[in-house]
């Protein structure tokens, strides 16, 4: 033990940056079990949509929606939401998928869904940019 405690002392930035970095990873893992929605890869969300019919919403502004979409997705940007939460009903007892640019803003929406009493909620992690690099189809109609 007397050997831990001199390695801290002569090396306390050291230790003190390892901790911070324990923390954050501890932090995340506790984050992630907490907030009541899982994320997917784009295989991950083929897998969803293809056996239990999974509901992909998009909630990127308009612009970016028209430059290339994943077939299928409702379109509701993450800033009316709550005001079109009401669209979204139907879909209370499918997965629904969550996806934007880069998986950000759709965490956001996630966890309004599921304060909306929705239970299967996954964020696309990576969003459309993601499926995109796996060379997954878009859409512009």
């Amino acid at each position: 033990m007397e050997k831990y405690l001199l390695f801290f002392e002569n090396h306390f930035i050291l230790t003190t940056a390892w901790l911070i970095v324990a923390g954050m990873i501890i932090y995340s893992f506790i984050n992630a079990r907490l907030r009541g929605f899982a994320s997917v890869n784009p295989a991950m969300a083929t897998q969803l949509i293809n056996r239990e019919n999974a509901i992909i919403l998009d909630v990127r502004e308009d612009n970016e929606y028209r430059d290339g979409h994943i077939v299928n997705s409702l379109h509701i940007p993450v800033g009316y939401l709550n005001d079109r939460m009401k669209e979204l009903e139907k879909y209370k007892d499918k997965p629904i998928i969550v996806s934007c640019r880069s998986g950000q803003r759709s965490s956001t929406a996630c966890a309004t869904l599921k304060k909306q009493g929705f239970e299967s909620v996954y964020n696309l992690s990576g969003g459309v940019m993601a499926w995109k690099n796996d060379n997954l189809p878009l859409t512009k109609k």
